[in-house]
């Protein structure tokens, strides 16, 4: 017996509200059970989370069609280091900061110059203190809280 499941695939751009009010931050995270943590984390926070995704493929093709206000990126993917994912985003003027377990290094790629870099695991206040820090300030007025 075969089943059709295409109807219950989600779309890419079905990922987070379009235009809630809320700061809308991409999770890109390969490691579920941290993933859920950190959407949690927003959630609890005021944001609108965008993902999580667990690969560069999965958040480049959600970015063709949407624009972040931040973004959280670790470092090592399923399919790779997230470069790219840095290059867009520095494109499009969308802060981000790079939670990973491995430490940052001298000779890092230039797209991660100058953003936060946090090592997991870190004290959940610690890794929101630096994340509203991204926020400019005239966009931090649409956050509640």
């Amino acid at each position: 017996m075969e089943f059709d499941v295409t109807s219950l695939a989600v779309s890419p751009l079905d990922y987070g509200p379009a235009s809630t009010g809320k700061l809308r931050c991409l999770i890109v995270e390969d490691q579920v059970l941290i993933a859920m943590s950190l959407e949690a984390y927003l959630e609890d926070e005021g944001y609108a989370p965008a993902g999580p995704f667990q690969s560069n493929s999965e958040a480049l093709a959600w970015l063709e069609g949407n624009t972040p206000d931040l973004a959280i990126l670790d470092y090592k993917l399923n399919d790779g280091l997230c470069i790219e994912l840095a290059r867009t985003l520095r494109s499009r003027g969308v802060p981000f900061v790079v939670y990973s377990g491995a430490r940052q290094a001298q000779g890092m790629p230039p797209e991660f110059e100058g953003a936060p870099w946090i090592e997991k695991p870190c004290p959940r206040q610690v890794f929101l203190d630096v994340l509203t820090g991204l926020v400019p300030r005239t966009a931090r007025r649409r956050r509640p809280g």
